[in-house]
């Protein structure tokens, strides 16, 4: 497939990069005092000032909804830009992920959401909610993942969405609902069983329906916000934990009609994924820039080879089997300037296990570990310590393993794995 970009996308992306030069970079300060003044008013969830003029600026730059593709119809609500052609766009983006996607409204979740409404909304629904979040003037949420099944899989959701009347009755309990701890999300898309989960004659990925309610509709909750390692991603909205008792909404707020859920679903994850990760791509650029002095970055480069090795041997492989190991291992050191091994050397430290990859990598030479499981018995502090070559870093465990850690059986189970 050819990737080359066209006319358009060249000239947005040269159009966004000068955006976050001129503009969002040197906010970033700005960005950082504002939302600190907002968590010490008690107000984490609140946004910056600084996104609205930034939000006018690119608007008058039109940068503008880049990520919304058209409709089926051929209708535009947006820039009209193909998953190829907002790819790069969304690279230049991830550069600084916290400002310039809402800078240029191409945020998440509002971003899945809008494209949900543009395929799959009927013109009612379109004008009563897309309308304002093209505009910028409201946010969303979305509900799909429940506490007490494995949400991954959609067919496990036992969120209930039941027909009575004109009306459709929620009742369900959601988490890690993105976005719906921001004051300004006025609309929650929600995911439930519309059918029976035990109906065996309806089929498994027919139960499920989507359904549009307000924020303020009576029995909705905001619970709390969570935290993934302290970290409460407030810059996006938050996730939140969210409850719906009784929550009752006309059945027009239902997306196309009952069991169609999860075929919108795969509909709005399909490109969310491709946008989250030329994100994360920005990110990473960023992160390896030559802003600072020289051999930094080859550092970071190394340091992330051998991480991506010992995470790629986790799990006791078989040193000649850790391929990917070796790859990262050999890509750490050229970054750092050593020489690349021959073809199939196998005196490559990264090929002989992901627990000795960067001590071996240091000394230059191969770690004595390489056959472990045949040689348990020739370590000279196996039988004070029994703490495995691979990971006590040998030959220095001498002077510093002597605590009995392991039992013989489990040295014994190790051996066999």
């Amino acid at each position: 497939m050819d990737f080359t970009h066209d006319e358009r996308t060249l000239d947005l992306v040269g159009r966004l990069e000068a955006f976050m030069t001129e503009a969002v970079l040197p906010a970033e300060p700005v960005f950082a005092e504002q939302a600190q003044a907002a968590r010490d008013r008690g107000e984490p969830w609140t946004r910056p000032p600084v996104l609205r003029q930034l939000q006018a600026e690119a608007r008058g730059r039109g940068l503008w909804n880049l990520f919304l593709p058209d409709a089926p119809d051929g209708t535009r609500h947006g820039a009209g830009l193909t998953n190829v052609q907002y790819a790069p766009l969304a690279e230049v983006m991830g550069r600084s992920p916290h400002i310039a996607p809402e800078a240029c409204n191409c945020n998440a979740p509002d971003t899945g959401n809008m494209e949900v409404l543009a395929q799959f909304g009927t013109p009612e629904q379109q004008q009563r909610w897309l309308g304002p979040l093209l505009d910028g003037r409201i946010r969303s949420a979305f509900c799909m993942t429940e506490p007490d099944v494995a949400s991954s899989d959609a067919t496990n959701i036992r969120t209930r969405i039941r027909r009575d009347g004109d009306d459709v009755v929620v009742s369900g309990r959601k988490w890690w609902s993105t976005g719906a701890m921001d004051p300004a999300a006025e609309l929650l898309v929600v995911m439930g069983q519309s059918a029976d989960p035990d109906d065996e004659h309806v089929d498994r990925h027919r139960r499920q329906s989507m359904v549009l309610v307000p924020r303020d509709t009576p029995g909705v909750t905001i619970v709390r916000g969570l935290t993934a390692f302290g970290y409460d991603d407030a810059h996006h909205g938050g996730h939140a934990e969210v409850t719906f008792d009784d929550v009752r909404v006309p059945a027009s707020n239902l997306l196309v009609g009952e069991g169609e859920g999860f075929a919108i679903a795969q509909a709005r994850l399909g490109p969310g994924r491709v946008h989250h990760c030329m994100r994360l791509i920005g990110i990473a650029e960023r992160a390896l820039e030559p802003d600072v002095p020289p051999g930094v970055a080859a550092r970071r480069v190394r340091q992330a080879a051998r991480g991506a090795g010992r995470r790629a041997g986790a799990g006791r492989v078989r040193p000649h089997r850790d391929r990917a190991g070796a790859a990262a291992g050999a890509e750490g050191r050229v970054a750092d300037g050593h020489r690349r091994q021959p073809r199939g050397a196998h005196r490559d430290p990264g090929d002989q296990g992901a627990g000795a990859l960067g001590r071996a990598a240091d000394r230059g030479r191969r770690h004595p570990g390489a056959r472990r499981r045949r040689r348990l018995g020739r370590h000279p502090a196996r039988r004070a310590c029994g703490w495995p070559r691979a990971r006590c870093g040998w030959p220095t465990a001498p002077t510093r393993c002597t605590a009995p850690r392991w039992r013989a059986a489990s040295l014994r189970r190790w051996a066999d794995a």
